[in-house]
């Protein structure tokens, strides 16, 4: 699937404004912001990271509302060029950076505009993320709240059913954090809400906001730190600055919790549902073969079968929440 996800969407018209001019900070000034940027991180008691559609333009998708945005060419009645699929779009640097702040203890919470799945593809544990407007790769049950990782994007948007069933009844939720005293904004402009309202809760509490951003936000004037600069480069020079290395990038990987061995992640594998979408009703005990997807050593796929035991499915998948 291409990544014009924009065309999934159900019609939005308050898109904001698209198309601002970017602004640049100067080298030696970007440096001295960084500096500043990293003295916070290591003040801070809970650092909590808001992140947007820049963050993931240098992993070949698109933003909404920058010079090339879909947005905004979509005003100018153009269409953008996509030249990657969301399966084969790899995380980011700042994504991978994003996972070594939260594995060295300094990044507590991670909530996302973002439907991409690469803050979840990175290994970012999910019990640490929220991803406010959905993912292309997650389901979830309407009934049980069960969630699907999957392998391949979803095709819609806005908790439209999919024709697939749920496997297993359990209980489950992600909780967002208001404990932080440092909201970090990355590449986002903010106009959407509640999304883009959020860190202001940081502010109002005593905390403080850092903005990475090369447009102008609805929150400049809120701002503690404003800084105008690739966030990729922004974060390449925070964690040298905070002596942290960046995680390497094996492949997709799925990390449910933040307590997991990192070794122990592996791929979801979608559950078996037949060409019509129905289940058949079947014993709770009984068991079946299906093909489980590992990572190798050296990041290819491996395909083995397994022995999975399952109960019976009884409630339509439907995705997430829209953007």
């Amino acid at each position: 699937m291409s990544v014009n996800y924009a065309a999934g969407l159900s019609p939005y018209a308050d898109k904001g404004v698209c198309g601002l001019p970017e602004v640049f900070d100067s080298p030696e000034e970007l440096k001295v912001k960084v500096e500043t940027l990293a003295q916070l991180i290591k003040e801070s008691q809970y650092l909590v990271v808001h992140s947007g559609a820049g963050i993931s333009t240098s992993a070949g998708i698109p933003d909404f509302r920058g010079p090339k945005g879909v947005w905004t060419l979509e005003e100018k009645g153009e269409s953008p060029h996509f030249n990657t699929t969301f399966e084969d779009a790899r995380p980011s640097l700042t994504h991978m950076a994003l996972l070594g702040l939260q594995r060295a203890g300094y990044l507590k919470y991670l909530i996302s505009q973002n439907v991409d799945g690469l803050h979840v593809r990175s290994g970012f544990p999910r019990d640490m993320l929220s991803e406010l407007h959905g993912n292309m790769f997650v389901e979830e049950c309407e009934k049980c709240g069960r969630q699907y990782v999957r392998e391949k994007v979803i095709g819609v948007m806005g908790l439209k059913p999919t024709g697939r069933y749920c496997d297993v009844v359990r209980s489950r939720g992600l909780r967002a954090c208001r404990r932080a005293d440092l909201a970090l904004t990355l590449g986002t402009s903010m106009q959407i809400k509640p999304s883009g309202d959020l860190p202001l809760l940081t502010k109002r509490k005593g905390g403080k906001i850092v903005i990475v951003n090369l447009q102008a936000t609805k929150h400049d004037k809120h701002a503690h730190l404003r800084i105008h600069g690739y966030v990729d480069e922004v974060m390449k020079q925070l964690m040298e600055m905070l002596g942290l290395e960046i995680p390497k990038w094996d492949g997709p990987t799925v990390c449910e919790s933040s307590t997991a061995n990192s070794e122990s992640t592996t791929d979801v594998k979608p559950p078996h549902v037949t060409a019509k979408g129905k289940v058949k009703k079947e014993p709770v005990k009984e068991e079946r073969k299906r093909e489980a997807t590992q990572l190798t050593d050296d990041g290819s796929v491996k395909e083995e079968t397994v022995s999975v035991k399952r109960e019976r499915a009884d409630s339509p998948v439907a995705i997430n929440e829209e953007k």
